[in-house]
């Protein structure tokens, strides 16, 4: 959570066109969610371009993801890697993993637990972990819509790759307790257009007045049972991200997804 993507905007288009929004469509008719028949299902998605010549540039995205449902629970894998080198600068060097594990606790009740990793080098974060568990609330789940909501606990450690001035000293890590605080939603356009979106808001308890938030929005139109095109919006903010660094960040993609079960 609170990523920072500005590198990658800056990086050449095709670089950007090469990352993959996943979690959406997994036959050629959008699905608001997995079967709940317990057996996983996964998509990937590749990119690359290679130049020479008078720019010379390297540019590397992958996409993964794994969803597996029951009738009680629900477990969610996710990773991405984004790497761009331009004429002897390295632009993007980024890489998050993220699992979640929600168990039903009545008809419109559930508990999670998530862990979440991340490293990025264009924002000195060697490491970001953040476990975090709670409870949320189905407030709409129809044929073409579902709208839920949760919050809990969430600590947070990170690790950085040069020292930086954090709460009044130099520190090599942070860690700190925070609230977590979401919604996320998914609404079926048409039998093969799914748009969803998630808003998370992580206010930091040990020092007031300090947040991460994110906001991930996601379209995708099945192509046929195997492929779909996606187009994704991710909007990060943090309120303190440190000296020289912006608050907010923000990335736009497209590409192709597969699936693979």
């Amino acid at each position: 959570m609170g990523p920072a993507l500005a590198p990658i905007v800056r990086a050449p288009v095709v670089a950007v066109l090469a990352s993959v929004m996943l979690a959406c469509a997994t036959t050629a008719r959008a699905q608001l969610a997995a079967p709940r028949d317990g057996v996983f299902r996964a998509t990937l998605g590749l990119g690359a371009s290679l130049a020479d010549g008078n720019t010379r540039s390297r540019h590397l995205a992958l996409s993964a993801d794994a969803v597996r449902a029951t009738t009680l629970d629900r477990t969610t894998l996710a990773a991405t890697a984004q790497y761009a080198h331009n004429d002897g600068t390295t632009t993007a060097d980024r890489i998050r993993f993220g699992a979640r594990q929600d168990r039903e606790l009545g008809r419109e009740l559930f508990g999670f637990g998530s862990l979440d990793l991340e490293r990025n080098r264009f924002v000195n974060l060697s490491l970001r972990s953040q476990l975090a568990a709670g409870l949320g609330r189905h407030l709409l789940r129809t044929t073409t819509t579902s709208w839920d909501v949760f919050g809990g606990l969430a600590y947070t450690d990170e690790r950085f790759r040069d020292p930086m001035v954090i709460g009044g000293a130099l520190r090599e890590r942070w860690a700190y307790v925070g609230l977590l605080l979401g919604e996320e939603s998914a609404h079926r356009l048409s039998n093969s257009t799914l748009l969803r979106q998630r808003l998370t808001v992580v206010p930091n308890l040990r020092e007031g007045g300090e947040f991460r938030a994110n906001w991930d929005a996601g379209l995708a139109v099945a192509m046929n049972r195997s492929l779909s095109l996606n187009v994704g919006l991710s909007y990060a903010y943090n309120s303190e991200p440190g000296l020289g660094r912006k608050t907010t960040d923000t990335l736009l993609t497209t590409g192709l997804a597969i699936r693979l079960d």
